[in-house]
């Protein structure tokens, strides 16, 4: 028996940058996908958005991080910058909370990257797939392209039902 795919389903980019792939992310745990597999993009916007419709299933208390489950299950992690999380919040501003359903394009984190500058954080910011055990044909969209957040595609894949 063949397992059945959805139709090819889409993340848009949560913030605005240059699209890398994760083997060249200057950190190993997110380069060998230990977290999960997708793309990173270099932060250039102030607004991070839902890149899917879905719940935040996880927020970190620092801010740096949170994670949607679809409605599918599949799990989209966002990190905003590298090391963000020695801020302990500092410059990140929570606009929505776990347990909030949330559409695409839906405001989740407002950042001064001027706090995150002055720190020196880097600004890659890696959107992953965390369970991608359970999806299929996982790729980027554009690598290595300038991507608008909230309108522009960067991930695809399909989940097998």
């Amino acid at each position: 028996m063949t397992a059945v795919k959805t139709p090819c389903q889409r993340l848009l980019a949560p913030f605005s940058g240059k699209t890398l792939e994760l083997a060249s992310v200057p950190d190993p745990v997110f380069a060998e996908k230990l977290t999960g597999d997708g793309l990173a993009i270099e932060l250039a916007s102030d607004t991070v958005l839902a890149p899917c419709d879905g719940v935040i299933s996880l927020f970190f208390d620092t801010k740096h991080a949170f994670a949607i489950t679809t409605d599918e299950g599949i799990q989209i992690l966002v990190h905003v910058g590298l090391d963000s999380i020695i801020l302990n919040g500092e410059g990140l501003t929570a606009l929505k909370q776990s347990g909030d359903r949330v559409t695409a394009g839906t405001p989740i984190i407002k950042v001064d990257l001027d706090v995150l500058e002055k720190h020196s954080i880097n600004m890659i910011s890696p959107v992953l797939v965390v369970n991608y055990d359970k999806v299929s044909d996982l790729k980027p969209c554009c690598p290595g392209c300038e991507v608008s957040a909230g309108s522009d595609e960067v991930l695809q894949y399909a989940v097998a039902v």
